[in-house]
């Protein structure tokens, strides 16, 4: 950790405190998956729309040490000089971008360890248990003291690189065996280094002290009740996290990508709820790879930053000002709801420019001051 602080000092890098607190909004994240619907833009481009991304080590040009990854301790120096210059690329286009690097613990792929290795997870016959069927990985053994050991070595080798600011830990919930693995995780990679841990539209009380943040892969949210659930799990997380917030929410289409109004659905809820990162993006069940998405008009950063805290109204919907706007969310089941603004404003949704505006259930708009 001391060395990241280092290198952060001697390439004039913002802190991830900085960069968080300088963000303009709306703010949004990849989830290992680009946006693809920018035809003949550069990928570095798209990417650098993003203001938080995680992916595997690779993808940020690290390379561990040894050809079975679940057996490396480090990155090679070649890969990591590779990584940072990386970082140096993304940073350039967007110095807000918070960078996490995905280590492995809950299952992997078949050649990630020797088939016989300890650290895969047995059924009680003895046979490998199965893990993300869609991958076709195997389970880890990771209530095993031994290997979560080993898991908290990788996410230090990944802080201590300098090339991420962070790790993210898949399927995440409370219990005996992540707690234990997250207290290890923390107490190798430092205070100041970031967690974001992916608990769907669950609380981890539990684990709370350690994670900056919840990816929340929210794929339940066709009923009012499931989105009642996503904004408690959404206010709970922004209050009871450890600090700095990095909470990531996301939603899945429905029909298809042109459901517009669950995208400003929930970029309206994290704007309202949360100072963190949105996404709307496809569906795992696609056989195409999972949380690929749009970029959408209505994310550019028409906002600027937040001037207080959402509030909740009396109508039911959720309401939050901004420098140069203003942002409604109107949850599932509320009904169509008029919102009045003093000045007039211009709807994002419909381009409208009045002092009153309509926004309809399960959706959100943001209303920007007209000069």
């Amino acid at each position: 950790m001391k060395f990241l602080l280092l290198l952060l000092a001697a390439t004039n890098e913002l802190t991830v405190e900085q960069r968080l607190a300088g963000r303009e909004f709306p703010s949004v994240f990849q989830a290992w998956s680009p946006a693809d619907n920018l035809k003949g833009e550069d990928k570095q481009v798209t990417l650098a729309r993003h203001d938080l991304v995680f992916h595997g080590p690779e993808f940020f040009g690290l390379k561990w040490n040894r050809p079975q990854i679940g057996l490396a301790t480090g990155f090679t120096p070649e890969s990591i000089a590779q990584g940072l210059k990386r970082r140096k690329e993304i940073l350039e286009r967007n110095p807000r971008t918070i960078l996490l690097a995905e280590i492995r613990y809950r299952d992997a792929a078949k050649h990630y360890l020797p088939e016989n290795h300890k650290f895969w997870k047995r059924t009680p016959d003895g046979k490998l248990a199965a893990g993300w069927e869609e991958g076709g990985y195997l389970q880890l053994d990771f209530g095993s003291a031994e290997f979560q050991k080993q898991v908290a070595l990788q996410a230090r080798a990944a802080v201590s690189s300098g090339v991420v600011d962070g790790v993210m830990l898949d399927w995440w919930k409370d219990d005996e065996e992540r707690l234990a693995l997250i207290k290890r995780i923390r107490k190798e990679i430092g205070d100041r280094a970031l967690i974001l841990a992916n608990a769907n539209d669950r609380k981890t009380p539990l684990s709370a002290e350690f994670i900056n943040g919840y990816f929340m892969e929210c794929y339940r949210s066709k009923t009012p009740a499931d989105w009642q659930r996503i904004e408690e799990t959404l206010v709970w997380a922004e209050a009871n996290l450890r600090a700095p917030h990095i909470n990531c929410l996301e939603t899945w289409y429905q029909n298809s990508r042109a459901d517009l109004n669950l995208m400003r659905a929930t970029t309206a809820l994290s704007l309202t709820m949360s100072d963190g990162f949105a996404l709307f993006s496809d569906p795992n069940t696609l056989p195409t790879p999972d949380h690929l998405h749009d970029w959408y008009p209505f994310w550019n950063k028409s906002l600027g930053k937040p001037t207080g805290k959402g509030m909740m109204q009396n109508d039911g919907t959720a309401r939050r000002e901004f420098e140069r706007g203003s942002v409604v969310y109107n949850p599932m089941g509320n009904g169509s709801r008029t919102v009045n603004f003093k000045d007039p404003r211009q709807s994002l949704t419909t381009g409208t420019k009045s002092k009153i505006h309509t926004v309809q259930s399960a959706d959100g708009d943001i209303f920007i001051l007209v000069k």
